[in-house]
């Protein structure tokens, strides 16, 4: 029996709770995936390492390829992310097979939003890999970004929907007017058709690396966010990012 920690990490050593780093330290070896060339990323896992787990070692396993053509339709774009799925579990349950004992991996923000390292892991059980795993939560992006904003994602009493980039017109045709979009396309990639009067809450890279915020009407202040992405990727190498969207009341 081989097994698998699943740790959320928030989005650096800073955010890594005294139970993530505990858990951290029985693990025999980390896992992480190798984009290859100056992977800012895998150094960042790395720092975590030196801070809290400084005698595990990692084991970079090569990323392999996605599809990520712009032109992709929502079907063929789940169907590309499957793919990619697919082999990486391929490529983790070799290097499970080959070292046995408990293994980590380090996953960016909470592993129950937007990740799919458990979705894997189990992909990794079906190539007959007898795993056994746990979860233990971490600080999520929706959560660090209402903290520097200092906001509440919801009015009172009222829901918050959790949608991506790509899914932002059909949460607002179906009425949502409070939305949160997590894995957004480059900005020219993004339709904000209709929005133009609503509030955004936008941050990148928060708690890392070019860590960038702004907020106001969206139609004003979208080439301000513009810029701001860009800078973040200049500054850290790479971005994440997203935004709360609201209607005006």
């Amino acid at each position: 029996m081989v097994r698998v920690r699943i740790l959320g990490v928030g989005m650096g050593p800073q955010h890594v709770t005294p139970e993530v780093a505990a858990a951290l330290r029985t693990a025999d070896y980390v896992l992480a995936a190798d984009k290859g060339g100056d992977d800012e990323l895998l150094a960042l896992r790395r720092e975590i390492l030196v801070r809290h787990a400084e005698s595990v070692p990692m084991v970079a396993v090569r990323d392999p390829a996605r599809d990520r053509s712009s032109g992709l339709s929502t079907v063929g774009y789940v169907g590309a992310v499957a793919d990619w799925h697919d082999a990486r579990a391929a490529e983790y349950a070799s290097v499970l097979r080959e070292r046995g004992g408990t293994a980590a991996f380090l996953v960016w923000g909470d592993p129950s939003l937007y990740d799919s390292t458990i979705r894997i892991v189990e992909k990794i059980r079906e190539l007959g890999v007898p795993v056994e795993f746990d979860v233990l939560p971490g600080i999520s992006a929706p959560q660090v970004l209402a903290a520097r904003h200092r906001i509440v994602l919801h009015e009172v009493g009222r829901p918050v929907h959790v949608t991506t980039g790509r899914r932002l017109q059909e949460a607002v045709a179906a009425g949502q007017d409070n939305v949160v979009s997590m894995l957004n396309p480059p900005p020219e990639r993004l339709d904000l058709t209709g929005l133009d009067d609503w509030t955004v809450w936008w941050g990148a890279n928060l708690g890392a690396a070019g860590e960038r915020l702004v907020a106001g009407t969206l139609g004003e202040v979208w080439p301000a966010v513009v810029e701001a992405r860009a800078a973040a990727k200049a500054e850290a190498g790479w971005v994440m990012d997203l935004f709360l969207v609201r209607r005006p009341s």
